[in-house]
């Protein structure tokens, strides 16, 4: 089972934590402002806006103490959903002519002298890319499939300057 706990620091209504362990979809209504969150189980993709919508950030099982510890841009979020990784197979993604990724990549200017990626296939595993090098900024989570053009992952550009792997 899969759990994240949401908690509010500075409301009444929220200091034992709210909780959730399904996909919730809109709880802005009633959680505006997090301030931190324990993830029990599981990995989660929680987004700033309601609908899985605006920033998206990964969160691994962890204690995350306040919004700079998950990257977050700010202390708003609107949904959240739980990330169901594959079972057993190793993780493997495709990037232009460079074959088979298994391994984190902190900085793909530094690894492959280049900052931009326009398409990819992710043969295995679940991965994320991010805007900057050493895993910062704008975070896209990709699944097994191809994605031919920047904005089949989310994105409006094609800057991705590092990436890795979801493991539990």
């Amino acid at each position: 089972l899969t759990t994240c706990s949401y908690y509010e620091l500075c409301t009444k209504i929220f200091q034992a934590g709210a909780m959730t362990d399904f996909d919730c979809a809109d709880f802005h209504s009633y959680l505006s402002r997090c301030n931190s969150i324990r993830v029990e189980g599981g990995t989660w993709a929680v987004y700033e806006r309601p609908n899985f919508a605006r920033h998206m950030y990964i969160l691994p099982q962890g204690e995350y103490p306040e919004h700079q510890h998950w990257m977050g841009l700010n202390d708003c979020l609107g949904s959240c959903r739980a990330v169901h990784l594959s079972t057993g197979g190793q993780s493997e993604i495709q990037i232009f002519e460079k074959c088979d990724f298994s391994e984190d990549c902190p900085s793909i200017l530094e690894q492959f002298h280049m900052c931009e990626i326009h398409s990819c296939k992710v043969l295995d595993g679940i991965w994320i890319f991010y805007e900057l090098p050493s895993y910062h900024g704008r975070q896209y989570l990709l699944d097994k499939k191809e994605y031919r053009k920047p904005i089949n992952w989310g994105a409006a550009s094609p800057a991705v300057q590092s990436f890795r792997r979801i493991v539990e």
